[in-house]
């Protein structure tokens, strides 16, 4: 992963719109996650998850390894890497296989996610992540764990998500072009649902919406199983666009009206500006600007809304749950916008949480917002790979030793 001596350390790396962040993460005694590195740069050259331009992306991707080595006091040879895109799509599959033994054992359960993933995709995609979300046996449905258990037919529910092969492609090539090998890529709504959500919120049934700057990623989970994830291509930034478009001003100087014009409305306090923004926004009124981010917001979420509905009436039909009593779980940059959470309730008709990063410690004070929620994931799921490839090295250490065993016992008496 990274060259230091002695540490279990990750690195997560999202290159995003507005930002590229580096994190490294060292893995406590406890499993716990601690931050020992942070590199930020502004974003150059990606645009809602698509490459415009190789080389600004691959020199911003360097600062900020840079910056993150630097502070971590480590060499950086691999990261997980976040994705994003409106060519990323979502299916839901089903596989069905003969239990070879009396018990299910792991070559069964590999068997029949292999058949559940062996399905027809859309045209160059490739599949990013085979999601399991419930395993059945003969008559018994809902097992989420079968190993062991016995039966004659086992079938199993996976969700799975794609992407076209050239954006993946492209962004794994700005980071290898660093001299950097990505050990995973990873859907940046799956990474931020790993950092904000609970057990307890996906199992009573939620929805995780990440707004940042390029696109929204939200996931639908109902009784602790993922059911839909979607991919918007605009977020923040397209209010930015209505701003400039509608009062002909740079996007530079539109996202300075949008931060601090709506901060001054939000907090009842006056802003300071300096005299050259001071007169180029004189002229301009705060309802005005309101309306034209209302109008977009309301678009936004409406859009979200309707996908949650769609996905509820199926769940409906097919009588199985489909109310999500945790409500919706907002993060991502825009999330701590009170402009875009006043619609939010209005529109969803659901408790709103405004959620950011958890269970992690070390450097947290920059990061535990909503804007890192993407990368802090990103070190959840890189956790996970190295405690699951711990533990295959251990039962392959223990098979080794058992064979040697074995085989000394037979020289021993032939």
């Amino acid at each position: 992963m990274i060259i230091s001596t002695n540490k279990k350390l990750i690195v997560g790396l999202e290159v995003g719109t507005t930002k590229v962040v580096t994190l490294v993460g060292e893995i406590q005694i406890d499993n716990t996650i601690k931050i020992i590195g942070i590199g930020i740069c502004p974003s150059k050259g990606i645009e809602k998850g698509r490459i415009i331009n190789l080389d600004l992306v691959v020199s911003c991707i360097k600062k900020s390894i840079y910056q993150a080595e630097k502070m971590a006091n480590c060499n950086i040879t691999s990261v997980y890497l976040s994705l994003s895109s409106k060519h990323i799509n979502c299916q839901n599959e089903i596989g069905i296989v003969p239990i070879s033994e009396d018990e299910v054992t792991k070559e069964d359960i590999e068997n029949v996610i292999h058949t559940a993933k062996s399905v027809k995709i859309p045209n160059e995609h490739h599949i990013l992540h085979v999601i399991p979300q419930e395993y059945s046996i003969d008559q018994q449905s809902g097992i989420k764990n079968p190993i062991g258990l016995s039966g004659t037919r086992m079938q199993v529910k996976v969700h799975l998500i794609t992407c076209h092969q050239n954006i993946a492609k492209n962004i794994i090539k700005a980071v290898e072009t660093c001299n950097i090998k990505v050990d995973q890529i990873i859907f940046s709504g799956l990474a931020s649902s790993k950092a904000v959500l609970t057990e307890d919120e996906c199992k009573l049934g939620v929805c995780m919406i990440d707004i940042g700057g390029g696109t929204i990623d939200f996931n639908i989970y109902i009784d602790g199983f993922i059911q839909d994830s979607q991919v918007i291509p605009y977020a923040g930034n397209i209010v930015t666009r209505d701003i400039s478009y509608v009062f002909n001003t740079s996007f530079k100087d539109s996202e300075i009206i949008k931060k601090n014009y709506i901060s001054s409305l939000e907090t009842s306090k006056n802003i300071e500006l300096s005299e050259k923004y001071k007169n180029l926004f004189k002229d301009l009124k705060l309802d005005n600007i309101v309306e034209v981010m209302e109008s977009r917001y309301i678009e936004l979420l409406t859009l979200i809304n309707n996908r949650i509905i769609y996905i509820q009436n199926k769940l409906y039909k097919e009588n199985k749950k489909y109310q999500l009593l945790s409500g919706i779980v907002l993060t991502g940059g825009v999330s701590t916008s009170l402009l875009l959470n006043k619609y939010a309730e209005k529109i969803f008709q659901k408790k709103i949480r405004i959620a950011k990063p958890i269970n992690i410690s070390g450097l947290i004070e920059n990061i535990t917002e909503p804007h890192y929620s993407t990368v802090v994931g990103l070190l959840n799921y890189g956790k996970e790979f190295y405690l699951q490839s711990k533990k295959m090295k251990k039962e392959n250490s223990f098979l080794e030793k058992w064979f040697k065993q074995i085989s000394n016992w037979f020289k021993k008496e032939f």
